[in-house]
């Protein structure tokens, strides 16, 4: 492929998730032709979740070809641990993925050049190359929902890790003596800070049932609104949230950390005490900007697409040496 766009080439994209996959037809140019949504309806096992995979794939690229278009790559991104260089989804407990061969899986189905990585990641690269980090060489993405996971991109690439493992940023150790983490140890972020913890906390305080269950947005909004308990819980969350952006500020010296995931729909009742919490972690580290995600929920469906491209281009310059 020509660094010229190619005006009827697309790459599929699929983001999985344990609920719900998002889908597209992306150029090269990053301009989204087609968006579908599947549900993934995990329950079944993952042979039915890799089956529906295979389909949705197939059926959008059957698609492009009928619009006059040409699919000439598939991208996926998955949740859990991911051998990128293997294309095999290792583990998963949202959808339980175990050692599959995704990648070849869909390379075989469709006959098209596949790449298969983390969902995080795929998220990451795409804030990083096209969203709130745009145009900034160092960028730590964050994604806080049910748990916390990050993805560090430099230069438009996104660290994998040796084992496929990298970003569990959700894991570093924040209160030694804090709730025990599905993780099984004690005092992880995410066990503090994910926006289940800051509901289940909440219900901790207040004693509300499971028939009635409190999200993290309610207690943000109930915090807004000056209610102590609230109020507690949601500082607990951004205390601890700072003490481990700070930890990662340490370990990647980032010019930018972007939040995305259901937390940082909070906008600003997250983002300024966030801030200023920050803010007064840092020592000798220089503060990096924190804003919040600019592409939503689209972020690992188009960060799929750019690993597809990404995959093409390097194959297409191999092929021209």
């Amino acid at each position: 492929m020509s660094d010229a766009v190619d005006a009827d080439h697309v790459v599929v994209a699929l983001d999985v998730g344990g609920t719900g996959m998002k889908c597209a037809l992306v150029r090269p140019d990053g301009v989204t032709v087609r968006t579908e949504r599947h549900p993934t309806d995990a329950s079944r096992g993952p042979t039915a979740v890799v089956g529906t995979i295979l389909d949705v794939a197939e059926g959008l690229a059957d698609k492009a070809r009928a619009d006059g278009l040409t699919p000439i790559a598939v991208g996926i991104a998955v949740p859990g641990v991911v051998d990128e260089a293997r294309g095999v989804a290792v583990w998963s407990a949202n959808v339980g993925f175990r050692d599959v061969p995704l990648r070849d899986l869909a390379a075989t189905r469709l006959g098209l050049p596949t790449v298969l990585g983390h969902d995080v990641r795929a998220g990451g690269l795409a804030e990083a190359r096209l969203g709130a980090g745009r145009g900034t060489g160092h960028v730590l993405f964050v994604a806080i929902g049910t748990g916390i996971a990050a993805a560090h991109v430099v230069d438009g690439k996104a660290s994998v890790g040796a084992r496929g493992a990298a970003g569990e940023i959700g894991h570093i150790l924040v209160r030694p003596d804090g709730p025990r983490c599905g993780c099984g140890r004690p005092g992880c972020l995410e066990a503090i800070a994910s926006a289940s913890a800051i509901g289940r906390r909440y219900a901790e305080l207040t004693g509300a049932t499971a028939d009635a269950p409190v999200t993290a947005a309610e207690v943000a909004e109930r915090a807004a609104a000056g209610e102590p308990l609230a109020s507690e819980v949601w500082r607990e969350a951004v205390e601890a949230l700072a003490d481990g952006l700070a930890t990662g500020q340490a370990l990647y010296d980032v010019a930018t950390i972007v939040l995305g995931g259901g937390l940082a729909q909070a906008g600003d009742r997250l983002l300024t005490p966030l801030r200023a919490a920050l803010h007064e972690r840092m020592t000798f580290h220089r503060e990096p900007r924190l804003v919040a995600a600019a592409l939503g929920d689209e972020a690992g469906c188009l960060g799929a697409a750019l690993l597809a491209l990404d995959a093409v281009r390097v194959r297409d310059h191999q092929e021209k040496r």
